[in-house]
């Protein structure tokens, strides 16, 4: 006999495909109506309004349920959870959060006296996340761009702060144009591309002008984004750093101790030895890292066989070595590159490829690992 159970337990085949686990365990079935005549009507609450695979949810939805013998009809009704929903559905995905163990005891860069809020975000629950290299030619960038977009696309609020102010690229990267505009109140409007909030020297400077700055305009630059940005309600922000131990680096680590760290490498040694510099100047601010990122750890060949270009292992050593996760691994992929030229991050695709996947998992790792 046809009943609600029977339609809760067929809905629990049907998953969503970017949270990997049943809509009915993620609370995304949100009404059932059935009908003597074998008509069934379904709600269905996606994570986020515009949700690029909706019309896949819906589609695995209607043939799950006629599957059934008693069933000839089905409606699906989509709507969008609210933020308390959303919550539940990520708690439903992620489980408990998982605390990696803390590095080896390191001296401290200092006093942290004189710590930055960044306007806007002081009392809220953002979740600040530094994304860091160790040298140039990692993909950084890249890597935040898609992090950025993934964690919106799974239904957080996300910001982006590019300080890579001498080597500026999260503009083109999105596909964003024109210079800053300002409120009433002379406070910069973020670019908003992707779903994402996106403050840049691409508003201030052509792309091709370079940046030749010392220190001290550095410092005024990032007290600038830091104060006088208009950031809407944010549930990340992701700091795109400079490669490198530098002013904008130490300056981070000292200003926004509770910024978290991820590190992105490529798996060669050469990259992972000086990433771990990059490591030790979070550690000594007492800042946390969530983990490492290996970007470029392999390419797949038109017949299926693995190419690992830049050799093997070298992101799992540096997360070993540092008592944290190897967070996922990017495959080589000419999307990427494309994607990035174009403005269109691989991550903002309705269809994803190896890379987008990968991408995505690796956003689901650091929403899990930082607790929302």
């Amino acid at each position: 006999m046809l009943d609600q159970q029977t339609i809760l337990t067929k809905l629990k085949t049907v998953k969503d495909p970017e949270l990997q686990h049943n809509i009915v365990d993620l609370h995304m079935v949100r009404g059932i109506n059935l009908e003597a005549s074998g008509q069934v009507s379904v709600e269905i609450a996606l994570t986020v309004a515009g949700c690029p695979l909706h019309e896949q949810i819906e589609t695995e939805v209607r043939q799950a349920l006629l599957d059934l013998p008693d069933v000839n009809q089905v409606s699906v009704h989509l709507s969008v959870m609210d933020a308390g929903e959303r919550k539940q559905a990520f708690s439903a995905a992620f489980g408990a959060r998982t605390t990696p163990t803390a590095t080896r005891p390191s001296p401290s860069i200092g006093p942290l006296a004189g710590q930055a809020k960044i306007q806007g975000l002081a009392n809220s629950q953002t979740s600040m996340v530094a994304v860091a290299s160790g040298k140039g030619g990692v993909g950084k960038s890249t890597v935040t761009a898609n992090l950025a977009v993934a964690l919106s696309r799974l239904g957080f609020r996300v910001g982006l702060m590019d300080l890579d102010i001498y080597g500026f690229s999260q503009g083109r990267l999105f596909g964003a144009s024109g210079g800053a505009t300002s409120d009433d109140q002379d406070k910069i409007r973020p670019w908003n591309y992707h779903g994402v909030s996106l403050v840049s020297m691409g508003m201030f400077v052509r792309e091709d002008q370079a940046v030749i700055w010392r220190g001290p305009m550095l410092g005024k630059m990032m007290d600038q984004f830091f104060q006088d940005v208009v950031w809407p309600e944010l549930d990340f922000l992701l700091i795109d750093l400079p490669p490198g131990t530098g002013d904008v680096a130490l300056n981070i680590a000292q200003k926004l101790p509770n910024a978290q760290l991820v590190l992105v490498t490529t798996p060669q040694a050469v990259a992972t030895h000086v990433a771990h510099r990059a490591a030790e100047v979070a550690t000594r601010a007492r800042q946390r890292i969530v983990g490492v990122i290996e970007n470029m750890s392999y390419l797949i060949c038109p017949h299926g066989e693995v190419l690992r270009i830049f050799g093997e292992g070298g992101g799992q050593s540096l997360a070993d070595e540092l008592q944290v996760p190897l967070l996922g691994q990017i495959p080589i992929e000419p999307e990427v590159r494309q994607g990035s030229d174009l403005g269109t991050p691989v991550t903002s695709q309705t269809k994803l490829g190896e890379a987008g996947q990968a991408f995505l998992a690796v956003a689901q790792e650091i929403v899990r690992a930082v607790g929302r």
